[in-house]
């Protein structure tokens, strides 16, 4: 499912899709004993595995989307592996890592589309014992100014857009709260998070409006005939923005983190 959502706009999700800062990856690598290697799951791009491959000696990156996958960049100390939704855990173990050799696994805003309690017996098999750990995040919608924001949250909720989100979408609304996360907290903290960070991204209204039909939504509608971005929608954009469209404006993305460590046998 989640292939099929981000196989047409792999090239928007590259050009408009928020970076991570270090802040959150110095956070995660402070958080592992070792920094071997880690997998990252619903790589896309590869956005995080970059960040991760300066503070990992090895990262193995996959995702069901080979568009997405085209889009990464070369790494030396990256692996990149397109793989099936299906494949079980004996496939794991031969294309991705053997049991018990992982120090971290990252989940980069692709958490709520995984068969959780899969994923879940997937992340303890190759984990290491008592020491690996798990992190997942998301970002949720951008921040730009109160008028184009509040042409956003319109957009967003309005009753014939909303229709085209999957329902595992809600789980970022939910900002991973409460999302099944049956790992344990890491040393010096008190729960799972989410922890909060921050992200942001210099846009012109075009990028911004890039950045909209990258959305999983925008495709399912556009295959169903309907234009989520017509001219009255874009039209409020452009007042928002404040007339010139060339503007370039800060865009501000949240972002929550879910991070455990696999509990002690």
């Amino acid at each position: 499912m989640m292939a099929n959502l981000f196989l047409k706009q792999a090239k928007q999700y590259v050009a408009t899709r928020p970076s991570y800062p270090p802040e959150l990856f110095d956070f995660i690598a402070s958080k592992t004993p070792r920094h071997d290697l880690a997998w990252d799951v619903g790589t896309g791009n590869g956005q995080a595995a970059a960040s991760l491959a300066t503070r990992y000696k090895a990262v193995v990156g996959t995702d069901t989307s080979a568009p997405q996958l085209a889009y990464a960049t070369p790494l030396p100390n990256v692996r990149y592996v397109h793989t099936p939704p299906d494949l079980p855990l004996a496939g794991i173990h031969d294309t991705v890592a053997g049991p018990s050799t992982v120090d971290l696994i990252t989940v980069a805003q692709a958490f709520h589309w995984l068969d959780l309690p899969r994923f879940y017996a997937q992340a303890r098999s190759v984990l290491r014992p008592s020491h690996g750990v798990l992190a997942s995040w998301c970002y949720t919608e951008p921040r730009v100014s109160a008028a184009v924001d509040a042409v956003f949250w319109r957009l967003y909720h309005a009753s014939w857009s909303e229709k085209y989100w999957a329902p595992n979408r809600r789980m970022v609304d939910d900002e991973y709260r409460s999302a099944d996360f049956p790992f344990v907290p890491i040393d010096g903290e008190a729960h799972t998070g989410p922890f909060e960070f921050s992200t942001e991204r210099r846009m012109d209204l075009d990028d911004y409006l890039m950045y909209i039909t990258s959305w999983s939504a925008y495709q399912t509608a556009k295959d169903k005939g309907v234009e989520l971005l017509d001219e009255a929608t874009v039209r409020e954009f452009e007042e928002a923005w404040g007339g010139d469209t060339k503007e370039v404006k800060t865009v501000t993305y949240p972002i929550f983190l879910r991070i455990g460590k696999v509990r002690a046998e």
